[in-house]
């Protein structure tokens, strides 16, 4: 059913956890399936320096979150925007159909970290 890339990303998943004094932090989440993402990015001179999550899902949420993350570690804000969830299940090996709603967490939630780091509300 799964991928092997996808049961080692669900088995040992990277850049778990939170990150003190980011510079944004969004919670997306998906009341349809009940997976939810709250992720955390350090942007310095525009670059990606460090992204952290905590997932509440099902494996392909929390394999879709690890491989997102290490996608985007590293980047510019403008390669993390050009992120889908297409993307991320094609560097998986794929997803099951009916999971392929799972990865589009991980890509929303980071094109939302971005746009709102590059947009931020007005107070």
């Amino acid at each position: 059913m799964y991928t092997d890339a996808v049961v080692e990303h669900f088995s040992n998943p990277r850049n778990v956890g939170t990150i003190e004094n980011p510079n944004v932090v969004v919670k997306v989440g998906d009341p349809g399936c009940g997976d939810a993402i709250l992720i955390f990015l350090k942007i310095e001179d525009n670059i990606i320096t460090d992204v952290k999550y905590k997932v509440y899902g099902c494996a392909a949420a929390i394999a879709t979150t690890s491989k997102a993350s290490t996608m985007v570690k590293g980047k510019t804000l403008e390669e993390a925007l050009e992120v889908t969830d297409e993307k991320v299940a094609e560097a998986l090996g794929g997803l099951p159909d009916e999971k392929m709603h799972c990865s589009n967490l991980s890509a929303t939630a980071i094109r939302a970290a971005v746009t709102r780091y590059m947009h931020p509300p007005e107070e």
